[in-house]
């Protein structure tokens, strides 16, 4: 992996602190070890760890800026994206980390412990089986967006802190017109394309529903 890859993040991010970078650079390392044992990402993918995984997942806190207290799911973490990214850049926000296969929440139970990151918990466990009380569910294209909705629809705090309302936050690329198509005018759409503009993010997007909305 390029050692210089953290600049891809910092040329985004270049108010990160010494704390911050050096968590980023240490996960990174453990990732990449884990991942030879259970192939987290594909073999082929991990020297563009920065830019395919860990930027795209910070992706989310430059459209929303959560704010200190929040309580956030990362449902279907696999390898800890978005999840274990967002947590280093937001310490004072609580991230529970769940997954069903047990392999990778191991994983991703090790990393988190050796980055010392007090602000995540990691539960092994199927979204649909799940409960709990989230401001937000943040996602990185687990299922079909009907099929998270149902998931998730009742896990969210009904007292909304933000500007915007609590709800799912979904990564997901490629052409959604079929799949957005049951949600009207519910969802919104970010393009992250217009925020990072390397090639790979051209057809990468954000979704995100307001909890309050689809269940009208």
């Amino acid at each position: 992996m390029d050692p210089n890859a953290i600049e891809i993040v910092l040329k985004y991010f270049p108010d990160l602190n010494k704390s911050e970078i050096d968590q980023l650079h240490k996960f990174t390392e453990l990732f990449t070890i884990w991942n030879k044992r259970i192939n987290l990402v594909s073999r082929k993918d991990i020297n563009n760890l920065f830019l395919h995984h860990v930027l795209h997942s910070l992706a989310i806190a430059k459209f929303f800026p959560f704010k200190p207290g929040s309580r956030i799911l990362d449902a279907g973490t696999g390898g800890g994206f978005p999840g274990i990214p967002l947590a280093i850049i937001f310490p004072e926000i609580e991230f529970c980390l769940a997954d069903s296969i047990g392999k990778k929440i191991n994983a991703v139970s090790s990393i988190t412990a050796d980055l010392g990151l007090s602000n995540t918990s990691v539960i092994k466990t199927r979204i649909e089986d799940h409960q709990g009380s989230y401001d937000f569910v943040v996602s990185r294209a687990v299922t079909t967006l009907q099929t998270m909705v149902s998931w998730v629809s009742d896990l969210f705090n009904e007292i909304s802190n933000h500007s915007f309302h609590n709800g799912l936050i979904y990564l997901k690329g490629g052409d959604l017109t079929e799949e957005l198509r049951p949600f009207g005018t519910k969802a919104t759409v970010f393009q992250i394309k217009e925020i990072f503009h390397e090639p790979f993010f051209k057809t990468k997007k954000i979704i995100y529903l307001s909890a309050n909305k689809w269940k009208d």
